[in-house]
């Protein structure tokens, strides 16, 4: 997809965790209706194998492109093969059985840590059954955001992967050192939203003045929805709205996807997030 640098998921990952030492690096995610699960069993036991107790594996079930990738992907768009494509990956990345024929290697007993993504209930309530950790992709799709949490939560089965539920949520991020400043950067976001409904490459914009005659009532309505959940602001704006949505969606983890157009300003908005949740996280402690 044009302006989406993730097609290669498993080389990115390799390269960040190569580049760093501590830091946990995943997918968010994979669609494994493209792949078949023992290649991705693979090469993420690879990265497993190569950076230990640091790889991710998030999973989805949308094409993740248009028809024509997803043909050539070889596709498969039947709901009820998602969950069996699901349990085949958790098997590969299990130890081996006694004289199981085929064995992902490496792969095979590096357990990487597999997360359901989603935007609906669909994985929200597979993710339960099978008890693993669910991800909502909120930072685009927030509609279903707290009935999916709702039927995750109360759906859950505790299992070899966790005890209890374990939730991360989408987050736009735009976090500036003013307010103003950040409604000026975050266009560059608004304007990749509306070439996206508007099925245009994605690549991120320079920010603007003024959206102003740039688009429809109708398109600023769905582009405006779909960033219902962002953190747009200064330090104390952002600190403020991550502390609502945490209080709302009782959240495990925030993923934060902050569309900049400048680096430095892009890194520099990650940075106050971080501050602005650690803080959140000292109030929790404190109120535990």
């Amino acid at each position: 997809m044009p302006g989406i640098a993730s097609a290669a998921t498993s080389v990115l990952i390799g390269h960040v965790a190569g580049a760093t030492a501590t830091l946990r690096v995943g997918a968010g995610g994979v669609m494994l209706p493209n792949h078949a699960p023992l290649a991705i069993a693979e090469q993420f036991g690879t990265l497993e194998t190569l950076y230990p107790g640091r790889i991710d594996l998030g999973v989805g079930r949308a094409p993740g492109s248009d028809r024509a990738a997803s043909r050539a992907l070889r596709y498969n768009i039947v709901d009820e093969d998602f969950p069996r494509q699901v349990s085949e990956l958790l098997a590969y990345l299990a130890p081996a059985a006694l004289g199981q024929k085929l064995v992902a290697y490496p792969g095979a007993g590096t357990n990487v840590p597999v997360w359901l993504l989603g935007s609906s209930t669909y994985s929200a309530r597979l993710a339960a059954a099978l008890g693993l950790p669910f991800a909502f992709a909120s930072h685009f799709a927030p509609a279903m955001l707290m009935e999916a949490l709702e039927a995750y939560r109360d759906q859950f089965e505790p299992s070899q992967y966790r005890e209890k539920p374990y939730v991360t949520v989408g987050v736009p991020l735009v976090a500036a050192e003013t307010d103003a400043e950040a409604h000026r950067l975050a266009t560059s976001s608004l304007q990749r939203h509306l070439r996206l409904i508007r099925g245009e490459p994605i690549f991120v914009p320079p920010p603007i003045a003024s959206m102003d005659g740039l688009w429809s009532e109708a398109e600023q309505f769905a582009v405006e929805s779909r960033l219902s959940v962002a953190a747009i602001g200064g330090p104390e704006t952002v600190r403020r709205k991550l502390a609502q949505l945490l209080h709302e969606t009782k959240a495990d983890e925030f993923i934060f996807t902050s569309d900049l157009y400048d680096h430095a300003l892009r890194l520099r908005s990650f940075e106050i997030a971080a501050d602005a949740m650690k803080t959140l996280s000292v109030v929790q402690l404190q109120a535990v």
